[in-house]
């Protein structure tokens, strides 16, 4: 199958297409990455393993460490579609101390309630010199259904993400607000449908985060509607004009997510 270069790959068959915060996220990231000398890199949270697949093609020994059950058995459909030999882990290895050159996090760290402490494991597995690319919700004040939905327990601020990764013996880089205006209109726009899925008289409120954490990278069904007209030749046209609008702010405060590339201390 080929990946089209402005939506990247997409299986609407599995049920995964790409969401307009992914693909705003993606040309971030696929930006931090352009330069980067391929080597081995490991995501953690791989969601539909989208984003794995491309990295692979593009030469990068990758892995992924994905612990919902659902999510593994989308990312080896998703994998296998594309041709791509990608290892996916349920728990961490014994050996991955010291062992990836490029870790990878997006859309993670806020299902984290001990957050700092999921950090520090994972910039021990990052090689001395080894970069971090991550991407987290911003803003307390964007918290919306969407966010309680997903199960996170957080959004983030600039100024405590930067002590967060800094404490963590990580040099930030290169740090970016992204998504504006696209993210921010989106996640007003959806705010009702998340609410409307939302069952408060649920089991308890562990069990509704745990499965709210399995499920938040890989339901699609709010998106599979828009994705015709976001994958034709105008939907294609707008997002390539959001994403050159989301340029020029992408050092401002603005957008609705933080993306981010971090070096750990050697």
């Amino acid at each position: 199958m080929k990946i089209d270069p402005i939506l990247g790959p997409a299986v609407p068959e599995l049920g995964w297409v790409p969401a307009p915060r992914y693909l705003m996220r993606r040309a971030r990231i696929r930006q931090l990455m352009n330069k980067m000398a391929p080597g081995r890199l490991l995501e953690i949270g791989s969601g539909a393993a989208a984003l794995l697949v491309e990295l692979s093609s593009n030469g990068f020994q990758c892995e992924a460490l994905e612990l919902s059950v659902e999510a593994r058995a989308l990312s080896q459909s998703v994998i296998d579609k594309f041709s791509q030999d990608i290892p996916l882990h349920a728990l961490p290895g014994t050996q991955w101390q010291n062992r990836f050159d490029v870790l990878c996090a997006f859309d993670v760290l806020e299902h984290i309630e001990d957050d700092q402490q999921a950090l520090a494991q994972w910039v021990s597995w990052i090689k001395p010199g080894g970069q971090l690319l991550l991407s987290v919700p911003a803003h307390m004040k964007l918290w919306r259904a969407g966010d309680k939905w997903a199960g996170h327990f957080r959004r983030y601020e600039r100024e405590s993400l930067i002590a967060l990764l800094q404490n963590a013996g990580l040099e930030v880089e290169i740090f970016e607000c992204y998504g504006f205006p696209l993210t921010n209109l989106t996640e007003w726009i959806s705010a009702p449908i998340y609410a409307r899925r939302i069952y408060d008289n649920a089991q308890n409120d562990s069990a509704n985060r745990r499965q709210n954490n399995d499920r938040s990278g890989t339901d699609r069904k709010p998106h599979m509607k828009l994705y015709p007209l976001l994958s034709s030749a105008p939907g294609k046209w707008a997002l390539q004009i959001f994403s050159a609008i989301q340029n020029i702010f992408i050092n401002s405060d603005l957008g609705s997510g933080y993306v981010l590339k971090a070096r750990r201390r050697c």
